[in-house]
């Protein structure tokens, strides 16, 4: 039977290890998790959110636990992964206070003497989830779609089981049915057994363009529900106008969180010609003031890249680049003798030809482009298969909302950068996925809408 294994990537050391369960003990959590839901459905709301509270509280108050195993797993610094966690009991407390109002039944005119819609729970969800954002991860799917009424099963990255196994603890301790959540220490070659399961409604997957074209593909000859959120290469728009010393702070902010590991990091700078220069020496002053280092000390900014295959699969993006003709600025090379770790890096002069522009890096990696028209800075911004996030700088909030509306992407920024917030519905178009979680609009992504018209 194959080991799941968490290696340290500041240390390179094993921190943990499990084992993977077979199809058959697949199914029978399958089948029992169907059973608990058709009795979580029958449960008031006001239960349900009760529940959600005490997780809340719990995690809350036990976030530097939490933190170290996030950052013991991946390499985030140990104050982000506090700072996730924190994330993690907000999102509870905001589904706790608006998840009856969310789901209450909402009448509609028509010829019937009544007619109404109501949100009923569709059954097993299954959520297929990535390693950069252990917890928050899993929490913002998972905690809207039990207050709900479903059931969720979490296939979590081989590489954050710990995290996986701390979070169905949490859950069970505080009162959720133990079949109603469970962690799935799978193969991805089960993933379409499951989906393929009669009691498995729908499926969210966090993750590449492949593994969502699989779970679409797969979900599809199904006649499953699916929600992807799947990869981005945001634009960082500066215009002429912008105002210089927050934009580079919130540049470097947006572009280092999780080591520079997230979908919805700015990934592409297109700064105008008149800030250009000044722009990238606040940049270059700015990353190369960071700490690099244990991500487990406080003072620590930067720390190590979760895999040793990310860490080639950047550096090899950055070589490739340079060999075509990009500038490197600064960085461009791994950091100590041992650890994944990777400099802050600023790449210019870069064209179509290259990685760093057709494709998404996933490390901390600034490549910068300089435009003076607006027409070809968001035509820069647009020319992208994927479309998360974005933001734009001006100090003219008009002319920064009409370049906003011309971005093809889920979400602009105006004068900060891109991130998740419980209110604000999230995802993405073109290839970075489709549906959306979180606020409103992510509690409803997996319930039936259902119409019903007395006569």
């Amino acid at each position: 039977m194959t080991t799941l294994k968490s290696i340290n990537p500041a240390t390179e050391e094993l921190f943990a290890e499990f084992k993977e369960i077979n199809l058959s003990s697949t199914e029978e959590i399958i089948e029992e998790s169907s059973d608990s839901q058709r009795k979580w459905a029958t449960v008031d709301i006001s239960k349900r959110t009760k529940i959600i509270s005490k997780i809340s509280d719990f995690v809350r108050n036990n976030k530097e636990v939490f933190a170290e195993i996030i950052t013991n797993e991946m390499g985030k610094p140990i104050s982000e992964s506090i700072a996730e966690v924190e994330k993690c009991a907000w999102l509870c407390d905001y589904y706790v206070e608006n998840g009856s109002r969310f789901l209450a039944e909402q009448s509609i005119s028509s010829d019937a003497d009544k007619s109404f819609v109501s949100f009923e729970p569709l059954g097993v969800i299954l959520g297929v989830m990535p390693w950069n954002f252990p917890f928050w991860q899993v929490f913002r799917f998972a905690v809207p779609a039990i207050i709900a009424g479903n059931s969720v099963l979490v296939k979590h990255a081989p590489n954050v089981q710990a995290s996986a196994v701390a979070i169905e603890k949490v859950f069970h301790d505080c009162g959720i049915p133990k079949d109603l959540f469970r962690i799935l220490m799978i193969d991805v070659d089960v993933i379409p057994n499951i989906i393929s399961n009669k009691h498995v409604k729908a499926v969210s997957l966090t993750g590449s363009e492949l593994a969502g074209s699989k779970v679409a593909e797969c979900s599809g000859k199904n006649l499953k529900k699916t929600v992807l959120e799947l990869g981005g290469s945001d634009a960082f728009i500066v215009l002429s106008d912008a105002d210089l010393p927050k934009c580079i702070d919130s540049a470097v902010k947006g572009r280092m969180l999780n080591n520079g590991q997230s979908c919805i990091a700015a990934k592409r700078f297109i700064v105008h010609e008149d800030v250009y220069d000044e722009f990238i020496a606040g940049l270059q002053k700015t990353i190369e003031s960071l700490i690099v280092g244990d991500p487990m000390l406080s003072e620590t900014q930067v720390g190590p890249l979760a895999r040793e295959d990310i860490l080639n699969k950047i550096e090899n993006q950055v070589k490739e680049s340079i060999k075509l003709g990009a500038e490197l600025v600064s960085g461009g090379k791994r950091v100590g003798e041992s650890g994944y770790y990777y400099a802050p890096t600023i790449l210019t002069n870069i064209s179509q030809s290259m990685p760093v522009y057709n494709q998404e890096t996933f490390g901390p990696v600034f490549s910068v482009f300089k435009f003076n028209d607006i027409d070809k800075m968001v035509e820069l911004a647009n020319d992208t298969d994927f479309g998360l996030g974005g933001s734009v700088w001006s100090k003219n909030k008009d002319k920064a909302l009409s370049v906003a509306r011309r971005i093809e992407t889920g979400a602009v920024f105006i004068n900060d950068f891109t991130k998740s917030d419980p209110r604000l519905p999230f995802g993405g178009v073109k290839n970075s996925g489709y549906g959306r979680e979180l606020s409103e609009f992510g509690i409803k992504e997996f319930v039936n809408v259902k119409t019903i018209a007395v006569f």
